[in-house]
């Protein structure tokens, strides 16, 4: 692919990606028409844009409401898609992805720790900086495991299996070792929601993704080197270890501040890069960011399913990527 089409099909995805946020702000129990959405937008943009004819609890629910668990469903849908991408590459297992290796259990403990033993004692940063050290602690076991049982590629996807049991067992051991009354505030951790989104809290995951894409779109090339093996990146003077301790940094942070904000979500770290992969090959520097648009796009549509399905209820996200995900997936592995 060269780099017009590169760019063309980004645009494109990107389009697609405002006309489904669109979408998930106008859907919903009480459906507000497209052109009062964008009106209201633009009116809290640029106040007195437009003649103001729609009452207060419709602009509370676009403004305060849908919009930003929109944007935040395309954050956190576009950073688990890229994590997932970049453990693939890097493991060079077809099966790694932030949930099935561990690292969303760990971030789903840092978080719990946080909220129900710890408190917020470091203001808004608690929740995210505890699930990052929960998901670094986690991937770096898993390596540990993996060396330990053999080091292949088979075990490393086992050992992500057995750290995110440790992990959960941790969790529910704190949350019973807790006051039961706090208990019920976990459940969005352990489900996976976008219910408790706000505008101020979508700086975190924004600052995060911005940061770890742009980094890993420049080093597309050398995790390209790393997904053909250590030894054929050593030949490129790249310092495998060095660099992918870096590489779990970096997605162990991406992994842990999107968990903290929307809980443990599944299937979309491991499918979104098996599609793009099919559609445009496996060459990192169109994997890594069509992955975190279309896994942007694949979120903010199961957040809407989520939210319609049984209105004006609604239903853990986790829920409808667990079931859409593992039947997608069972039938990419029929077709490959």
């Amino acid at each position: 692919m060269t780099k017009s089409k590169l760019l063309l099909s980004v645009a494109l995805a990107s389009l697609i990606l405002i006309f489904c946020i669109t979408a998930g702000v106008s859907f919903g129990s009480t459906p507000i028409p497209v052109k009062t959405v964008w009106q209201i937008v633009g009116n809290k943009l640029s106040p007195d844009w437009f003649e103001v004819d729609w009452s207060l609890g419709r602009e509370s629910i676009v403004w305060d409401v849908r919009f930003p668990r929109a944007i935040l469903a395309a954050l956190v849908g576009a950073g688990l898609a890229v994590v997932g991408a970049v453990l693939q590459a890097v493991t060079r297992n077809p099966l790694a992805d932030p949930h099935l290796l561990g690292v969303s259990s760990g971030a789903a403990l840092g978080a719990i720790v946080a909220l129900l033993h710890t408190g917020l004692i470091f203001g808004l940063l608690t929740v995210p900086l505890f699930a990052f050290l929960g998901s670094l602690a986690a991937t770096f076991a898993v390596m540990a495991v993996s060396r330990f049982t053999g080091g292949s590629a088979e075990r490393l996807v086992l050992s992500g299996v057995a750290i995110a049991f440790v992990a959960a067992a941790l969790g529910n051991l704190a949350i019973f070792l807790a006051d039961p009354r706090a208990a019920h505030t976990v459940v969005f951790w352990m489900l996976g929601g976008l219910g408790l989104a706000q505008w101020q809290h979508l700086l975190y995951p924004g600052v995060a993704l911005a940061l770890s894409l742009t980094f890993l779109v420049l080093r597309a090339r050398e995790i390209n080197a790393l997904a053909m093996g250590d030894e054929t990146a050593a030949t490129f003077g790249i310092p495998v270890a060095r660099f992918k301790a870096t590489l779990f940094v970096v997605t162990a942070l991406l992994t842990g501040v999107m968990v903290a904000f929307s809980g443990a979500i599944g299937f979309v770290g491991l499918l979104v890069p098996h599609l793009v992969r099919l559609v445009f090959g496996s060459d990192n520097v169109r994997v890594i960011p069509l992955s975190a648009l279309v896994g942007a796009v694949t979120l903010v549509l199961a957040d809407i399913v989520a939210r319609t399905i049984m209105a004006p209820e609604d239903m853990p996200i986790g829920v409808v990527t667990g079931l859409v995900g593992g039947i997608a997936f069972i039938l990419l592995l029929r077709k490959r």
